[in-house]
């Protein structure tokens, strides 16, 4: 059934350059076609609610990155996801961020509060969901090793806070980068929850892994057959282990193909995507509750993937 668009119609989006690979589409207007669709069994009155949305990619150039949020709110946009290369770069634009969002340095969703933009990052609660879910622990007395400092580490090392890991460690190629990223966190309270290791040092952090975190793009698709770590340094992470890859194209990873060899259990960052998106869905819907599998099933049926 094709949905009716009219002058009622809300408009939420993604914003990104390029963004017409973006996945948030699929995955958001599949939820929103379920919950007209399945109005009668909800307890919410949806009519009252009056759930008429839909979610547009938005191309936007960096250098019309300001004009772009000022017509958005001249057109009345409800809220819209961020993505590279705007996540940094609209935190000046906004009114409010949250301190979360702060800490990480980087916004990857916006609500209309107020006739105010107010940004978030729902990218950590969507990281932290399936270990607070399927695999539940005691996480205080665990050990996390993540590989790679860029952004993505940085929503990865804030979800392992909140979760309460007794040792975090980041693990980076480049000593440089390592230490900036060491340094952009001196202003949180969150500088001392972590350390920063060369690569050189992974054979006596992999043994201690209980959390093992691929944050680099290394055995994203097309380079399906590269992994961040060799079958020798996969070889001592412990039996049981969580390898946890934020790539979810080839599914599953080399590196999470490998790890599971090893006994380890296997995450891979559809699951991320798709909870990010319900975090997402839930501030601008004000809902509680949502179609999370309808979600992740238009994904994977997107994808070509099973079950």
């Amino acid at each position: 059934m094709t949905k009716k668009i009219t002058g009622k119609t809300k408009l939420l989006g993604v914003i990104g350059h390029p963004v017409e690979h973006s996945l948030s589409p699929v995955m958001h207007n599949a939820a929103l076609a379920q919950l007209v669709v399945g109005k009668a069994s909800r307890r919410e009155d949806i009519a009252q609610l009056g759930l008429d949305y839909i979610y547009l990619p938005f191309p936007i150039e960096p250098q019309n990155l300001e004009v772009a949020i000022a017509g958005f709110a001249a057109v009345g946009v409800v809220g819209f996801s961020v993505t590279i290369p705007h996540k940094q770069a609209i935190i000046p634009l906004l009114s409010e961020i949250t301190p979360l969002a702060q800490t990480i340095g980087a916004v990857n969703t916006v609500s209309r509060q107020n006739n105010q933009w107010v940004g978030t990052n729902t990218d950590i609660e969507g990281f932290i969901a399936p270990l607070q879910t399927t695999y539940k622990q005691d996480w205080s007395q665990k050990v996390a090793v993540i590989l790679g400092n860029g952004g993505a580490a940085r929503a990865v090392v804030a979800g392992c806070i909140q979760l309460g890991f007794a040792q975090i460690h980041v693990v980076g190629r480049n000593m440089q980068r390592l230490q900036e990223f060491r340094n952009s966190w001196s202003n949180s309270s969150l500088a001392d929850k972590f350390q920063v290791h060369q690569w050189e040092e992974l054979p006596k952090l992999i043994p201690q892994a209980n959390l093992l975190v691929n944050t680099t793009p290394i055995g994203m698709y097309p380079k399906v057959d590269e992994s961040p770590l060799s079958v020798e340094e996969i070889a001592n992470l412990p039996t049981g282990a969580i390898a946890y890859d934020l790539i979810y194209i080839p599914k599953p990873t080399q590196f999470l193909e490998l790890a599971e060899k090893q006994g380890a259990i296997a995450i891979d960052g559809l699951e991320m995507l798709v909870q990010q998106g319900v975090a997402a869905l839930k501030i601008w819907l004000h809902l509680e509750t949502l179609p999370v599998e309808v979600m992740r099933q238009a994904l994977q049926n997107h994808l070509g993937l099973g079950k």
